[in-house]
């Protein structure tokens, strides 16, 4: 990369790239669907801890994701089929409407705090948010474009994406508010939907990647 004078474009196309893999805009109604029985400073806070969960782990993978991989002896490839079926499970209980079934039975008892700690990790801020996708790409990245200096302004872009993926969720409340209780009821379900193909796309590229590899 040319040093005198920075190739800013490229950064710029690692945030539209993040932005295309992570797309934040479809995960606002996953989001709403997942927070809707917290309280707004709990909302606030699910919403701050995934999305500072999901920076620190892109930028962990960008300084040493792909040592870590190799040091596990786990492919790209293993890590998109596990993550894409840990996103079938996820969608299996939208659709069939037991994970709104926990939620009330959440929201009914003292436990709500500590179950909006759980979902900022596992599931929204992984592998939702920094999902196989977003992480193989950034390990790709990371070795296309090495150095101190490309690591940081990088990690710099990792950050301002996710400070923009926070003020969109931050608007999800007012959607809420909007469709009400049935409407987020039948949302969940497409969501699940959606979210169903989305995991099923990411093991069939795995699989894809791993018998062209043979």
């Amino acid at each position: 990369m040319n040093y005198s004078g920075f190739e800013y474009s490229a950064y710029v196309k690692f945030f539209i790239n993040l932005f295309a893999l992570v797309n934040p805009i479809g995960l606002i109604p996953i989001f709403m669907s997942m927070t809707n029985h917290l309280s707004e400073s709990e909302r606030n806070k699910t919403n701050f801890y995934s999305n500072v969960s999901a920076s620190i782990i892109l930028c962990i993978t960008l300084l040493c994701g792909d040592f870590i991989l190799t040091i596990f002896g786990i492919s790209v490839n293993s890590f998109r089929i596990s993550g894409g079926i840990l996103i079938i499970m996820i969608s299996l209980s939208m659709v069939n409407g037991s994970i709104i079934k926990n939620i009330k039975r959440e929201k009914s008892t003292k436990n709500s705090t500590k179950k909006s700690d759980s979902i900022s990790i596992v599931p929204l801020s992984m592998p939702l948010i920094a999902g196989p996708g977003a992480i193989s790409s950034t390990i790709v990245w990371s070795n296309h474009y090495p150095g101190l200096i490309n690591s940081f302004l990088c990690c710099v872009v990792i950050f301002s994406f996710f400070c923009f993926c926070w003020f969109l969720f931050k608007t999800g409340p007012i959607v809420v508010y909007y469709l009400g209780s049935s409407g987020i009821n039948i949302l969940t379900r497409i969501m699940g939907l959606l979210l169903m193909s989305l995991g099923i796309e990411f093991v069939t590229i795995g699989i894809k990647s791993i018998f062209s590899l043979i």
